[in-house]
């Protein structure tokens, strides 16, 4: 079975002298979908959560809706393919598109579409205090990253807990692996926010709403179609996300503003 990451030495130079350093690098796998035992696509990514993955993957490309359309869902013992079987027919795409996501993310799902996504909360008012709490939250979940360093992390929350979290290679999978574990465990939080370390293009736009979130908050930029998703969804969208600073580029009305901090 894949593992996520592997042991590699390299040389360190610095003030020109060198050290060999012991360390790891994150494994980046080619692993397969196979539905109703056809294979769909491969997917480039980090061999974990891999179940989730793929049951993610065809919940956000709407090919199921809950879990109780899985059958049954195995990876392979050598760790390359992840077999979902369906208690129904399922057509696969006659067209894949490559995202603009790291790792070479796939979808059938056109950008401008109707998504269908989940309700979203629309009550969420988020304090700007909040936002060094929450970043500090995500970053506790990037326990594969503090070892190899080069994976993205991406966390649900209800901005008082995590709910469930993934890192991958690529943004795209790991939210996913995030759908893909809520579905599986029967996860429907009333409240919801998405945190991420990747950049919201229009793919992991798309993905968040299918999670049915209020707010997606990133440590880097959105692109100018997930910004557009955010505004006709009524989501919440902010970028470049630091401890005390934060561009909000859709739907400020969620976040209290300094003269209602000061009132309260």
């Amino acid at each position: 079975m894949n593992t996520p990451n592997t042991p590699t030495q390299y040389h360190f130079f610095q003030n020109g002298k060198n050290e060999q350093i012991d360390a790891h690098l994150p494994i980046e796998a080619s692993v397969s979908l196979t539905v109703n035992g056809e294979v769909w696509l491969t997917f480039m990514c980090t061999p974990s959560l891999l179940e989730a993955l793929a049951i993610g993957f065809l919940f956000n490309e709407g090919i199921v809706k809950d879990f109780d359309e899985v059958a049954d869902v195995r990876v392979c013992e050598h760790g390359d393919n992840v077999d979902v079987w369906l208690n129904h027919a399922a057509e696969k795409p006659k067209k894949w598109t490559r995202t603009s996501g790291c790792g070479g993310g796939m979808t059938s799902v056109e950008p401008n579409t109707d998504i269908e996504p989940a309700q979203h909360q629309n009550g969420v008012i988020l304090d700007p205090k909040q936002i060094p709490v929450l970043l500090k939250m995500l970053d506790e979940n990037q326990t594969l990253y503090r070892q190899t360093g080069g994976l993205h992390t991406s966390l649900l929350t209800d901005g008082k807990e995590s709910i469930v979290s993934a890192e991958d290679i690529g943004r795209h999978n790991t939210l996913d692996k995030i759908a893909g574990q809520m579905l599986m465990e029967g996860i429907k939080p009333k409240t919801s926010m998405l945190l991420t370390t990747g950049r919201i293009s229009s793919e992991m736009m798309q993905k968040s709403l299918r999670l049915g979130v209020s707010v997606v908050i990133s440590r880097t930029s959105p692109s100018s179609i997930s910004v557009e998703l955010a505004e006709q969804q009524g989501v919440t969208l902010i970028g470049y996300a630091k401890r005390h600073r934060f561009n909000v580029y859709t739907h400020p009305e969620r976040i209290l503003s300094l003269q209602e901090i000061k009132e309260i």
